[in-house]
């Protein structure tokens, strides 16, 4: 941790989907091109939501400190929720996968700026892993007919969309033709344990969040395999209302960008963030059709 600092109280913020027509944490939406009094920044849901909250306490003050408002941490109860809320203005920046941000952009007027940069000096991209249990039967993507198989949430990127694709394009399997079984789970801790406990013979999921869980003893690489990676895509990215004003949008970007505090960058398992266009996610669009998913229709 680089350096030590007092962290603010945190707000818990759990928004179910019927009341992102409402109000999102305490502060009220900011008038167009104003910046807000409280800057309310949305984390996804992919792991437990107390857990997210407190691993991002020095984000929290990190950004309190560059820029000069006071910040909320906001997680919903699912994809669809921050879409939503990001739609109706009541989230000033979020963090979505790539697919949820695809969705949220086909809704929203929110722009990328930033993505999370595993290693210094490569692409800010990431993978996604198919897993099985160890006493599944399964060494690969064809030996999934007739299996069960876990995914996260249906906006996931990582936990659904991308091994959801493998198996269609690698192995001819889909669950609409009854190839296989399919749950969703809800989050990609949730997949991995899914598999491990036997609820389901496989799943798909974040390659980083399956490798910590490993490294932490959640997951027993004697109980649960690697079956198949996938290519890397573009990471994460980090977004913000356009409605923003310029220079205050700048100071977001700059704080992103030129971010080096260990202690922010630690619950990412991030060396930096890079900067990204609406372009770099152009290969998860291409990806949704494949799946039946309609982008401007997605519920």
């Amino acid at each position: 941790m680089s350096h030590q600092r007092r962290l603010p109280t945190v707000t818990l913020t759990l928004i179910a989907l019927t009341l992102t027509l409402g109000s999102c944490g305490s502060s009220s939406k900011a008038a167009e091109g104003e910046v807000p009094e409280t800057l309310r920044v949305a984390l996804l849901p992919d792991e437990n939501a107390s857990a997210v909250i407190k691993n991002n306490e020095p984000l929290q003050a990190y950004l309190e400190d560059e820029l000069g408002v006071k910040v909320e941490l906001v997680v919903t109860t699912d994809y669809s929720s921050m879409i939503e809320a990001m739609a109706r203005g009541r989230l000033e920046l979020g963090y979505f996968g790539p697919l949820s941000y695809v969705l949220a952009q086909e809704k929203s007027d929110i722009e990328p700026f930033a993505a999370l940069q595993e290693v210094a000096g490569e692409e800010p991209t990431y993978q996604s892993v198919f897993i099985a249990g160890a006493d599944s039967g399964i060494e690969s993507l064809a030996d999934v007919g007739g299996k069960t198989v876990a995914w996260g949430d249906p906006a996931s990127t990582s936990s659904h969309l991308i091994p959801k694709a493998m198996l269609a394009e690698d192995a001819d399997l889909s669950v609409d033709d009854g190839d296989y079984e399919e749950q969703h789970v809800g989050a990609h801790d949730a997949v991995a344990l899914a598999v491990q406990n036997g609820n389901a013979d496989a799943g798909g999921l974040s390659l980083p969040i399956y490798e910590r869980m490993i490294e932490d003893g959640i997951i027993d690489p004697n109980k649960v395999v690697t079956v198949q990676e996938s290519d890397p895509y573009y990471n994460y990215p980090w977004t913000m209302q356009a409605s923003l004003p310029d220079e205050f949008k700048e100071k977001v970007r700059a704080a992103f960008l030129e971010l080096e505090d260990e202690s922010v960058l630690e619950p990412f398992e991030a060396a930096g963030f890079e900067p990204v266009t609406d372009a770099d996610y152009d290969a998860v669009r291409e990806l949704a059709p494949l799946l039946g998913v309609d982008l401007a229709d997605f519920q």
